[in-house]
């Protein structure tokens, strides 16, 4: 693939630059090779998948195995594992199309799916000795081993180097005894393969360890969790008494552990926002054709208003979600191919390729799983009462989806890690947040600039809006520092006020400037303009309400007065859009295609 964008940005600067239509990465850039890869997802997820959600449903955890040994076969499991170890050695890009296409017909399978080819194959692949990728990468890229990613345990959720699991070397120095409960642990019911976190002695950090599944070895497994959703996905308590480990299955160094469980989850929070884009796609579509078929007052329900604005804003959300997405799997694409470029090895590019987005990463995890369950829960009403019904797709869509706003971090633990990382990113210079800072107040304190706005050219106003909320985020967050200074981190309600006009920002731009990019190629966009103008208004609203919320938090009386008057100079309307035009108009296109068609 020819990889469209061309200059290279760091990892949160978005918030600081300007950002060109002609350098992101678009849906509407997938190479020839990744559209026939999309269809062929596509086509195995309707064939093996969609027409058997019962048996998801059900908890057929054997079901769920053998749709995993058929993806392995036809090469789905080994997209991001490099060709010298049995894979398909693709792209970011491609990895998270695939990803994004094969997750949309339950959760079940998407957990499974998302669990062994993310945490329990790429640790090995990034931070393994040529040993040990040689003797397990291969089988897990095939799908004839499986992986699980053991690191929750009773006291180690969201601090994660808190785990008790305890790795003691023998007398010999030839093998640890590992001892130890893990819980919430994705696909243990068939894996063959553990990557297990354990502590040395009194180690600051935890270590990695690579663990076959061999009951013999004191290793037990505790019954399958009944869960809310994502019922066929193994979720099971795995017990180690003494599990025997060789020294040469040590992943990576000793307590080297933490950090490949948080670059891990980096690759795991983008790959999960992605894995929830076609399931928000499915949702539309079955949204759609119901409210075509159910008649109430003599007319199909899809000419009612109310639910026209449900279906206008599921279908806005999703674009963004795809804008934001690949907008940033192809920044990460691009970063590492200039990381290999300058000699780096695969493993060390593939690592800080992604590290370097991390911001982002978090950002897109909170924002699209709090939408595809923002998209269920409209597609459960426009369903009525039909839609609490297990026999149809949208309560298992519902319950399915909840369980994204938990797991690779929680969305709370996203919120305050994306603005504590781009505050860190600061104070270590590799970002002017700073600078950016204070020429945005020296800009209000002169009466702010007043910039002509061309009418005649397609999203002006929002691309001018969007500059205006970055400016809004730096004198909020520059307050907010300057008052709290490094103890910022103490603050979390305000961290999450922060993070929320932050990822609207990223959105919102993402929408526009692939609009943007696809209109200077003379494609039609009448309707994707419908759609980023009213993502862009709603985004403006709610960085309008965070920022009252957070002034009030910390300022008082001439400073609060000052921050104010400066919130609105900067988001004051010159015009306002016709909101319920935009909403209609977007609906209308949704059912007369009968489906999310942009």
């Amino acid at each position: 693939m020819e990889l469209e964008a061309k200059t290279l940005i760091k990892g949160g600067e978005f918030i600081i630059k300007e950002t060109q239509p002609e350098d992101i990465f678009t849906p509407e850039d997938f190479s020839e090779e990744q559209i026939m890869m999309k269809d062929s997802v596509k086509e195995f997820v309707d064939r093996e998948i969609w027409p058997h959600k019962e048996r998801f449903e059900k908890k057929d955890y054997k079901f769920t195995k053998s749709c995993m040994e058929k993806a392995g076969e036809l090469g789905f499991l080994g997209i991001a594992v490099p060709e010298s170890y049995g894979g398909m050695g693709m792209g970011f890009v491609s990895t998270m199309l695939v990803c994004d296409y094969i997750s949309g017909a339950t959760g079940s399978f998407s957990t499974a799916f998302g669990a062994h080819t993310g945490i329990g194959t790429m640790p090995i692949v990034l931070y393994g000795t040529e040993e040990q990728k040689e003797k397990y990468v291969p089988k897990l890229a095939n799908g004839e081993w499986f992986g699980a990613y053991c690191l929750t345990e009773p006291g180690a959720g969201s601090d994660a180097n808190s785990g008790k699991t305890k790795a003691v070397l023998s007398e010999d120095s030839s093998y640890y005894l590992i001892s130890g409960q893990k819980i919430w642990i994705s696909n243990a019911g068939f894996a063959n393969l553990f990557i297990v976190f354990a502590r040395i002695e009194d180690d600051k950090n935890i270590t990695g360890f690579i663990i076959p599944n061999d009951p013999s070895n004191g290793i037990t497994l505790g019954k399958e969790e009944n869960k809310l959703g994502i019922h066929a996905s193994s979720t099971r308590q795995v017990f180690f008494n003494k599990t025997k480990v060789p020294v040469d299955h040590m992943l990576a160094e000793r307590g080297h552990g933490f950090k490949i469980a948080m670059n891990s989850l980096n690759v795991g929070r983008i790959k999960l926002g992605v894995a929830c884009l076609e399931a928000q796609r499915r949702v539309i579509d079955n949204a759609v054709k119901y409210a075509k078929e159910r008649v109430q007052f003599k007319k199909p329900i899809a000419q009612f208003g109310a639910i026209k604005e449900k279906l206008a804003k599921m279908a806005t959300s999703c674009y963004a979600g795809e804008s934001a997405n690949y907008r940033a799997a192809n920044d990460i694409e691009l970063n590492i191919k200039r990381l290999h470029e300058e000699g780096i090895q695969h493993q060390k590019a593939e690592l800080k390729g992604v590290e370097e987005f991390a911001i982002e990463c978090s950002i897109i995890k909170v924002g699209t799983s709090e939408d595809i369950q923002n998209c269920a829960d409209d597609g459960i009403q426009i369903y009525g009462g039909m839609g609490f019904s297990a026999d149809t797709p949208m309560e298992s869509a519902w319950r399915d989806s909840r369980i994204g706003r938990i797991y690779e971090g929680t969305n709370e633990i996203n919120r305050m890690l994306s603005v504590g990382m781009l505050v860190k990113k600061s104070m270590k210079g590799d970002l002017d947040l700073m600078n950016a800072v204070m020429k945005v107040s020296s800009e209000i304190a002169n009466g702010g600039v007043k910039k002509e706005i061309d009418l005649n050219q397609p999203l002006s106003v929002e691309l001018e809006k969007i500059k205006n909320l970055k400016k809004v985020f730096l004198i909020i967050a520059g307050s907010a520092f300057q008052k709290y200074g490094q103890e910022l981190e103490n603050h979390q309600q305000i961290l999450l006020g922060l993070s929320d006009m932050l990822i609207e920002i990223y959105f919102a731009e993402s929408a526009t400037l692939r609009t943007l990019k696809n209109f200077n190629r003379g494609y039609d966009v009448k309707h994707q303009i419908n759609m980023t103008q009213l993502y862009v208004f709603d985004a403006t609203e709610i960085v309008i309400s965070k920022s009252k919320e957070t002034i009030g938090n910390i300022a008082e009386g001439d400073a609060q007065t000052k921050l104010m008057e400066s919130l609105h100079i900067i988001t004051k309307y010159d015009r306002l859009p016709n909101v319920l035009d935009l909403r209609n108009k977007i609906a209308d296109k949704i059912i007369m295609e009968n489906s999310y068609s942009f």
